[in-house]
């Protein structure tokens, strides 16, 4: 398991027990909605609010600790953060893949096409998954 303490602290955050059971729970389950999140650290934190855990959630991303994975039709959800990488979303179990691919051509003919200057990108492919389908 990470030290999610010194991992905190290097992104300019104080390491609070609730903000290192975030970071464990996204660990562990790779991509949380809030009301999930509040649900699961009741357990621990019986005392907590869930204006707490949306304080704590958009400092954290603010300080590139996580980010936010914006998905149609879904609340949204939360993830470490990692190398750039899309999702995969299923329509019917709503389970959320990470894939890598390549979007520097994307990116590229935006810019040539466009004379668009691209400065993040966050593809979501839906559909269903293999089990759905």
């Amino acid at each position: 398991m990470n030290n999610y303490t010194d991992i905190l602290r290097a992104h300019n955050l104080k390491a609070t027990p609730q903000r290192v059971a975030i970071a464990e729970l996204l660990y562990l389950h790779g991509h949380i909605s809030i009301d999930s999140l509040y649900e699961m650290m009741l357990k621990t934190f019986q005392s907590l609010s869930l204006a707490t855990i949306y304080k704590n959630i958009n400092i954290m991303v603010e300080n590139s600790f996580i980010q936010e994975v914006k998905i149609a039709n879904i609340k949204s959800v939360y993830e470490l953060t990692k190398e750039s990488h899309s999702h995969l979303v299923c329509n019917k179990c709503q389970n959320i893949e990470d894939i890598s691919l390549d979007l520097h051509s994307i990116m590229s003919d935006a810019s040539k096409e466009y004379g668009f200057r691209v400065n993040s990108t966050d593809l979501v492919l839906t559909g269903f998954c293999k089990n759905c389908a």
